[in-house]
């Protein structure tokens, strides 16, 4: 969670330079912390955030179930939103509160098309070593073209490799400190 918070939302969201609603796109929903912490953002800050995920292989429910990120965080009165999240249709938007439209695909990324372009990234792939497929500039340079100008991306990952994929795909690259435990994590601005 802490991890979550300090890159997604400390280095992406509160980094976020435009106003309106806010497209978001997140590379890997996984146990959809970072859609709920997106969630907690957007209703604090009474502001429409449109969430488009992708998840080729999404969690059993069973798995999700057992997640406390509600009560963890003190919020328990957010449970049935977090698990709307999980059992809401896939491939149709869902609207989980009044400030919060989900659209989640079960289609993998890359290949994937955006619905609208994307002010923001949260680019939460599984590592590079173990996806490497998904950290290329090529991959990054698909992902630029469905991006909102100036649009901003965010990873945990700060390898070498990423940043020079990113740059190589017309981002400009800032190494950002990490949360507790990590050094450095990327944020990303798209280059119009």
């Amino acid at each position: 969670m802490q991890e979550s918070q300090h890159i997604f939302i400390g280095e992406g969201w509160k980094a976020l330079r435009t106003e309106g609603p806010a497209h978001i796109f997140e590379v890997g929903l996984g146990t959809g912390l970072n859609a709920l912490l997106m969630l907690i953002e957007a209703t604090f800050a009474r502001r429409e955030v449109i969430y488009e995920a992708v998840e080729a292989h999404p969690l059993e429910l069973s798995i999700i179930e057992k997640l406390d990120y509600c009560r963890i965080m003190g919020k328990p009165e957010l449970q049935p939103a977090f698990e709307r999240l999980h059992r809401c249709d896939w491939e149709a938007p869902v609207s989980i509160t009044p400030y919060f439209t989900l659209y989640k695909s079960r289609r993998a990324w890359p290949g994937y098309v955006l619905r609208q372009p994307a002010a923001l990234v949260f680019y939460d792939a599984f590592d590079p070593a173990a996806q490497p497929e998904l950290w290329t500039s090529e991959i990054f340079k698909r992902l630029s073209r469905q991006l909102a100008p100036g649009a901003l991306l965010v990873t945990y990952s700060s390898k070498g490799s990423v940043r020079r994929g990113l740059q190589a795909a017309g981002f400009r690259v800032e190494k950002r400190p990490g949360p507790p435990g990590k050094r450095e994590v990327i944020r990303a601005w798209r280059i119009p």
